[in-house]
């Protein structure tokens, strides 16, 4: 990894000044220089030039006992707007939001029926149209839009290099949508804007060295150290799904063979109905409704959709001992539309696992979580990275 310059410096306070703002909303100046630990420079320097930007703006103050009123900083929601989206494998969700990060619009459209099933980049390119003229039908106001694509995302250059349950390579997402909504958009992918969420959403982020892992249709796990998203050489990090827990093990959509995405993404539990009691009526209903028959299963006491959580458990608790061992997280917080289903449930299958075969100090220090902060955290992620690109931008434009 490139050794961080001056700029990545100052952006990386810019974001967190942010950050914390949007957290602890109106908040000072004093308080964000005694949770973040940066200087009152640095911090005061960053406030001005949010705030000459039309990004912050200055609150009534609040009254001391003594000294003078402390002024306060909260987002401006009439800086504009910004749109998060969340393509998954089952579904597209579309959130925009103002620069305030509120929820203003919302729509989730289901393909994975027949008649609305995403085949084709272009049917992808239809349907996300489709579904931002309904969340902003007046596009002026909207200043960027973030897209998660799951799957390997270059970042930089807004290319899906891999998606897997449709098999698209090098596909230039970012520069297509971007003509054709004429905005500026950002790419990445739901495990990186998993963890963005979650660090906007916690004052405490700052010395942050969790794992986010998302259980959907695929399986992976975000990291972040020191408050910081880390991405890996090429914004790889995190395919946690993709790591060995069975050798010679099932066959993986990613073409390995045994990872932990086989047993425990939607299609490996379906694998797991069908191994449990063959010819199941669940396994003909497609990944979710099937994952919806295993939930009400769970909490009825069916024998079938018990047997079936404790198998995907148990390579659960395998794969999570190893994100225990190799990342030593401090917290682990569990998202994604199965761990909406199945999460209580799956991670109690998993616990035993967990704790027989991770070291014990790093065990000790984990803490396992469901998120359960309403609205949908892919697409608010992605929006921030709508937000961060346009500020970014700005900012290196305005620094030269």
């Amino acid at each position: 990894m490139a050794p961080r310059t001056a700029a990545d410096i100052r952006r990386s306070n810019l974001f967190q000044v942010l950050r914390r703002v949007f957290a602890g909303a109106p908040t000072s100046r004093q308080e964000i220089v005694a949770q973040s630990g940066l200087s009152m420079a640095t911090v005061a320097s960053i406030a001005a030039e949010l705030l000459d930007a039309g990004v912050l703006l200055e609150v009534a103050p609040t009254t001391r006992g003594k000294g003078r009123p402390l002024t306060r900083l909260a987002l401006d929601p009439e800086y504009g707007s910004f749109v998060g989206v969340d393509v998954a494998e089952t579904y597209l969700h579309v959130t925009r939001y103002d620069a305030a990060l509120t929820e203003v619009a919302s729509v989730r459209r289901e393909v994975d029926g027949e008649d609305d099933r995403v085949r084709s980049p272009e049917d992808l390119e239809r349907h996300l149209t489709e579904l931002l003229a309904e969340v902003a039908p007046d596009r002026s106001t909207v200043r960027a839009v973030g897209i998660s694509v799951p799957g390997l995302v270059d970042d930089e250059t807004g290319v899906s290099v891999y998606a897997p349950s449709w098999d698209w390579r090098g596909l230039p997402l970012r520069s297509t949508l971007s003509e054709r909504w004429s905005l500026p958009v950002h790419l990445d992918n739901p495990l990186k804007a998993l963890m963005v969420s979650e660090l906007w959403h916690d004052p405490g982020a700052a010395e942050a060295n969790w794992a986010v892992v998302n259980l959907g249709t695929g399986v992976g796990a975000a990291i972040a150290v020191a408050g910081e998203l880390y991405r890996g050489a090429s914004n790889s990090a995190g395919e946690w799904g993709h790591t060995t827990v069975a050798v010679e093990g099932r066959q993986c959509r990613c073409g390995g063979t045994g990872c932990v995405e086989a047993y425990v993404g939607a299609p490996g539990l379906v694998a797991f109905i069908d191994q449990v009691a063959p010819g199941h009526p669940w396994t003909s209903l497609g990944e979710t409704a099937a994952v919806q028959g295993l939930s009400e299963g769970v909490a009825s006491g069916d024998e079938v959709a018990e047997q079936v959580v404790a198998a995907a458990g148990a390579y659960l608790g395998a794969g999570l001992a190893n994100l225990v061992n190799t990342v030593n997280p401090a917290r682990i917080v569990f998202a994604g539309w199965v761990s909406d289903l199945l999460g209580d449930a799956l991670l109690a299958a998993a616990r035993p696992g967990v704790e027989h075969q991770a070291l014990a100090r790093p065990l000790q220090s984990v803490t396992m979580t469901r998120l359960t902060r309403p609205g949908n955290a892919v697409a608010f992620g992605a929006a921030t990275f709508a937000l961060e690109a346009s500020l970014s931008q700005a900012h290196t434009e305005g620094s030269r």
